[in-house]
């Protein structure tokens, strides 16, 4: 679609810190981050909801959601995620998209009233996004996450 930013990241056209490209979708760091590290993942072709994705799609989507949680905490010294998709509503952005928030017990995210923390510069946003690419791309790192 050519007036959605994601579908402009997917394509190349927009710049963003990707974390992970496949064909089954697309990670990178959100603009507007509730903590330094959180990632959005975007199924490649433009669908709005969840209720859209192509059954097909799915074990493929969220399995590139799957491995961007497992290896958000490896990369950022985390204890674990949050991962949550809206649909429709506090979209955003209308494409379907899964966020995936470093955690860590006492970071002060409590309910749905989230504190947005911006990253500092480029720079620092371009490190948070090859931290977390690496460890998605590093030998021994299955599907089924226990390293080999």
């Amino acid at each position: 679609m050519a007036d959605c930013v994601f579908c402009g990241i997917v394509a190349g056209s927009v710049p963003a810190f990707v974390v992970a490209d496949g064909p089954d979708g697309m990670a990178f760091l959100d603009t507007r981050p509730v903590f330094k590290g959180h990632v959005l993942v975007v199924p490649r072709p433009h669908i709005v909801q969840l209720t859209e994705l192509d059954p097909a799609l799915l074990p493929g989507y969220f399995g590139l959601v799957q491995q961007i949680a497992r290896v958000v905490p490896a990369a950022l010294g985390s204890t674990g995620t949050f991962v949550a998709m809206n649909n429709l509503v506090s979209q955003s952005v209308p494409h379907l998209h899964t966020h995936v928030v470093p955690r860590t017990k006492g970071d002060g995210l409590r309910g749905f009233f989230w504190p947005r923390h911006k990253y500092a510069s480029d720079d620092e946003a371009a490190e948070y996004a090859e931290r977390i690419g690496k460890e998605y791309l590093r030998p021994g790192v299955t599907d089924t996450g226990r390293r080999e």
